[in-house]
């Protein structure tokens, strides 16, 4: 099991665990052009905000986001949507690149991990945290280690107990003793970083105002 298997290499992972327990968010996503559209379209978006344009988009169209409806749909009915002017010429980009055939999610899925990198950080607007997150979310591949994300930054930072944040070499460096289990590790530090969020917020005290004498 990959859990027994990380806490017994290294200590960091029984203290991602002590902080809320061994239920990690679900991040699963669909695969293939929906699941990447979607990935653009979170870009910089908080999870709810994303939730909700995702769900007028799919009434927009029916239920069904397909790249045909999105080449279909003017700027207009996607900025409607939520999607940026930059973001509407990536989401076009990529649904024209599947229509044409140009970009085919039944190769890119049984390609090696760093081949299908390769092959959608051609896309624009896709870049390899993207990529990354795509094959471990959508294709549950098991050895992901997205380096360039902040929160991974951040976290191993914090249980390592480092001065400041790791460089990408430290972080590669760091991660090799959990081969193959790498995208199980960066659940578990994700959780661990969104679960000290959470308890930080929760911590917060407003303090009341001073109530007025009575008359």
């Amino acid at each position: 099991m990959s859990v027994e298997h990380l806490t017994a290499l290294d200590p960091i992972f029984s203290e991602c665990l002590r902080v809320g327990g061994p239920a990690i968010r679900d991040f699963s996503r669909p695969s293939g052009f929906v699941g990447l559209l979607r990935m653009v379209m979170e870009q910089q978006l908080s999870t709810r905000v994303a939730l909700a344009l995702w769900a007028k988009l799919q009434q927009r169209m029916g239920g069904a986001v397909t790249p045909e409806a999105i080449l279909a749909l003017d700027d207009e009915s996607l900025r409607a949507c939520g999607f940026s002017r930059q973001k509407i010429g990536y989401a076009r980009g990529l649904a024209d690149a599947v229509a044409s055939g140009r970009l085919d999610f039944d190769v890119i899925h049984i390609l090696p991990d760093e081949e299908a990198i390769s092959r959608l950080v051609a896309l624009k607007g896709i870049g390899r945290w993207s990529a990354e997150v795509y094959l471990m979310s959508t294709l549950d591949r098991p050895d992901i280690w997205p380096i360039g994300d902040l929160a991974i930054q951040l976290g191993v930072q914090r249980l390592k107990g480092w001065a400041d944040k790791p460089t990408p070499r430290q972080l590669i460096e760091v991660a090799e003793p959990w081969r193959p289990y790498r995208s199980f590790a960066a659940r578990l530090v994700w959780h661990h970083y969104v679960a000290l969020q959470e308890q930080a917020r929760a911590a917060r005290v407003v303090k009341p105002s001073r109530a007025l004498p009575p008359p």
